[in-house]
């Protein structure tokens, strides 16, 4: 029986995201493994998961995503300059550098150094991919 992925399958699927230079921002083929997604478990977006509605078993497919329907724009909200001594003196504040910060609630935030000039560094706390169109390649393998 060849199921449709539908609100509520769980599906295993191979995919890979790229950018639109043609960079490959992630690929579960790369990695060897598979991805296993229970729909509307929120561990994709609403965007990415509406590609993937009625797709079955043996499927592959190819989505180009817009930033406002993949992992959002730009907000600048979320770029933050902060004092360097604010910082370890061992930590690596080199550009592009990725950082984990401690939010009130324990949890992590990981940010990413875009500048370092002086005392100030720039840290951005948006979606590495946010502001980027990518296009969202599918091979989906089982559907139950």
């Amino acid at each position: 029986m060849n199921n449709q992925i539908g609100n509520q399958s769980e599906v295993l699927f191979h995919f890979t995201l790229t950018l639109a230079d043609g960079s490959v921002a992630d690929s579960t083929k790369l990695q060897g493994k598979p991805a296993k997604l229970k729909m509307g478990d929120g561990s994709l977006t609403a965007n990415f998961e509406a590609c993937l509605l009625g797709l079955t078993a043996g499927d592959q497919h190819s989505f180009e995503l817009g930033p406002d329907d993949a992992f959002g724009p730009v907000n600048p909200n979320n770029i933050h300059y902060m004092e360097r001594r604010q910082f370890a003196a061992e930590l690596d504040l080199s550009e592009g550098a990725i950082v984990a910060f401690t939010q009130p609630n324990g949890a992590e935030i990981p940010g990413i150094i875009r500048d370092v000039a002086g005392d100030s560094v720039t840290v951005d706390f948006n979606h590495p991919l946010a502001g980027q169109r990518v296009t969202f390649d599918v091979e989906i393998l089982t559907v139950a």
